[in-house]
C-alpha cells in the first residue's frame, strides 16, 4: 500500500480505517486490482491552478473473496470529504456496470459527506447515474453496501437500492436531512447516531440488514454472505451430484405439547441446516419473522420462518415487508425457499390497521404468488387464517407442503372460533367458562389438525421435525430443472 498516495493517518486519527485498508481487509490477500486511478475531479486541468482531487475521492476496482470475483468501490473521506461529484458518481456507476457485464457481485463502502456542492447539478447527475446502475443491477447480481461513515442526502438512496446493507456502530450514519436542518425546521433535537445510526436502521427503520460493533467483524460477515450467495442470476446450481448428509441433530422434542408454549425457532432452523451455515438477515428488525440463508447438505436455501418467541409469531406490517423482499431476492437468483410456519395470524390492533397492514401484508402474498423458484413449506404448529395462506401455502404456488404431527390448520384458534359459533349458547350458559372450555376441546379434536387439509391435497404429507432436512434436500434435487414458465406480461404491480 502506497502511504504517500493515501492519507491513511488522517483516518486513523478518527479511529477509522482508510478506504484502501477497508478494501484490503475485505478482499483476498493480493487480489485487488484498481481501475480508474487516474480519474480526477470534474473539469480538472493539470495546466491550471485548480486543485486536484485524486481519483475523485473514490477507489474502484475488483478482487476476490474466497476465490470468487467481486467488484468493489470505497469512498475516501480524506479526499474532498468523500463527496460525490460527477466523476466520482460515474466511477461508481461504471464499477456497477462492469460487475453486471462480468456477472459478479458488487460491494460498496460508503463514507461520504454527500453530493459535492461546488459542482452543483453535475454532482446530482453523478448521484443519479449511481442509482440508475443500482437499479439495473437489481436481480442480475447481488449488491452489498457497507456504511462506515456518513452517507447523507440524495447519496443515501444508493445503498437503499441495494440488496443488503451493513452498518458499523458509532461510525456509520444514513440520513436524508441532517440533524441541524431538522432542528431549524421542526425544533427536534438529536445526534447523528440517534437520527440515522446503525441501531436506528437495523432495529427501527429496517434500512440496514446488519449492524456490527467493529469494521473487522462486519467484513468477516460480508465475506461469509458472499460465500453463500450465487454470483449472478445466471448461476445454475447443480444438485444431482450431491449426496444427502445427515447433520446429527434431533429436533423432534423441540416442539412443546402445549400449543401456547413458545419455543426457539432458531434452534429448529439450526437442527435442519448445515452446522454454522445460517446467515440471518434483518435479525433485529421485525423479529416475529426470521429470514436468512443457509446450506442444507451443501445446497444454498433461503429460510423464512415465524418466530413464536416474538409476538407469538404474528405477522405484522414490518415482518410482511421483510419476508416479501427476501422472497423476491431468492426468486431472482433461483434460491429454493424453505418456509417454516407457526403463526396464529396477523397482529391485531388499531396501529397495524391504520399503518396499512392490508397493503403491507398483500406484498407477502404477491411475492410468494409471483415467485417461481422451488418452494417447500413445512407447517410446524399453528397456521391460522389469512396468515396460513400468506406463509407459502399450496394456494400461492408452493411445490410441496408438509405438516408436523402437532400442526393445526384452521381459520382461527379454537377459543376464538367457539366464541363466534356458539355465542348464543354461551350467553345463556350458567357456567360460561366451563361450556366454552368443553366446546373448544371438541372443536380442537375435530378441526385443529391436518386431516381435512390432507384430504383436499393442501398438505402433501405429515412428517416429523427430524425428517424435514432429508425431505427438503430430496425435493430440491427433484426440482433442479423445474419449469418456471409463468403468465406472459411486462411485470406485475406489487402493492408498494
Amino acid at each position: 500500500m502506497d502511504r504517500q498516495k493515501y492519507n491513511v493517518e488522517k483516518q486513523h486519527e478518527k479511529m477509522k480505517y482508510h478506504a484502501i485498508e477497508r478494501i484490503l481487509l475485505l478482499l483476498d490477500r493480493d487480489s485487488f486490482t484498481e481501475i480508474g486511478a487516474g480519474i480526477d475531479g470534474y473539469g480538472y486541468d493539470p495546466s491550471s491552478d485548480k486543485k486536484s482531487t485524486p481519483y475523485d475521492g473514490v477507489i474502484t476496482g475488483r478482487g476476490t473473496i474466497g476465490g470468487k470475483t467481486v467488484f468493489i468501490f470505497a469512498q475516501d473521506f480524506t479526499v474532498a470529504g468523500g463527496s460525490i461529484g460527477l466523476n466520482h458518481g460515474r466511477k461508481i456507476a461504471k464499477t456497477i456496470e462492469l460487475a453486471i457485464k462480468a456477472r459478479c457481485p458488487v460491494i460498496g463502502l460508503y463514507d461520504s459527506g454527500g453530493a459535492r456542492i461546488g459542482e452543483g447539478i453535475n454532482a446530482l447527475a453523478g448521484c443519479g447515474e449511481m442509482m440508475h446502475q443500482n437499479t439495473l443491477a437489481s436481480g442480475v447480481i447481488p449488491q452489498i453496501s457497507i456504511v462506515v461513515g456518513p452517507c447523507a442526502g440524495a447519496a443515501a438512496y444508493s445503498p437503499a437500492l441495494t440488496d443488503f446493507v451493513f452498518m458499523v456502530e458509532k461510525i456509520g450514519q444514513l440520513y436524508i436531512t441532517g440533524n441541524k436542518v431538522i432542528e431549524n425546521v421542526t425544533g427536534e433535537k438529536c445526534t447523528l447516531q440517534e437520527l440515522g445510526g446503525a441501531k436506528v436502521h437495523s432495529e427501527t427503520s429496517g434500512v440496514a440488514h446488519f449492524a456490527f460493533t467493529s469494521e473487522k467483524k462486519c467484513y468477516a460477515e460480508v465475506r461469509k454472505l458472499i460465500g453463500i450467495l450465487p454470483s449472478s442470476y445466471l448461476d445454475n446450481a447443480q444438485y444431482r451430484e450431491l449426496d444427502y448428509r445427515p447433520n446429527g441433530c434431533s429436533i423432534d422434542s423441540l416442539i412443546p405439547e402445549d400449543d401456547k408454549t413458545p419455543y426457539s425457532m432458531h434452534q429448529l432452523i439450526y437442527g435442519i441446516v448445515d452446522e454454522d451455515s445460517f446467515v440471518e438477515i434483518h435479525r433485529n428488525f421485525a423479529s416475529s419473522m426470521i429470514t436468512g440463508f443457509a446450506k442444507l447438505s451443501s445446497v444454498t436455501v433461503g429460510i423464512i420462518a415465524n418466530n413464536p418467541m416474538s409476538n407469538s409469531g404474528c405477522i405484522d406490517r414490518d415482518s410482511s415487508d421483510k419476508a416479501a423482499r427476501f422472497v423476491r431476492f431468492c426468486d431472482a437468483y433461483s434460491i429454493p425457499i424453505v418456509t417454516l410456519v407457526d403463526t396464529p395470524g396477523y397482529l391485531p390492533g388499531l396501529d397495524q390497521e391504520h399503518s396499512g397492514i392490508i397493503r403491507h401484508g398483500a406484498k407477502l402474498l404477491f411475492a410468494y404468488s409471483e415467485s417461481t423458484t422451488t418452494k417447500i413449506t413445512v407447517i410446524i404448529r399453528k397456521a391460522y387464517g389469512g396468515a396460513y395462506i400468506a406463509m407459502g401455502s399450496k394456494h400461492l404456488g408452493a411445490d410441496y407442503v408438509y405438516a408436523c404431527p402437532k400442526a393445526a390448520l384452521a381459520v382461527m384458534g379454537a377459543e376464538g372460533a367457539v366464541s363466534i359459533i356458539y355465542h348464543k349458547e354461551l350467553a345463556k350458559a350458567e357456567d360460561e367458562a366451563a361450556l366454552k372450555k368443553e366446546l373448544a376441546e371438541e372443536y380442537s379434536r375435530k378441526y385443529m389438525n391436518t386431516t381435512i387439509a390432507q384430504i383436499e391435497g393442501y398438505v402433501d404429507e405429515v412428517i416429523s421435525p427430524d425428517a424435514i432436512r432429508k425431505r427438503v434436500f430430496e425435493d430440491i434435487k427433484a426440482f433442479e430443472n423445474k419449469d418456471r414458465t409463468t403468465v406472459a406480461k411486462r411485470h406485475g404491480n406489487i402493492p408498494l
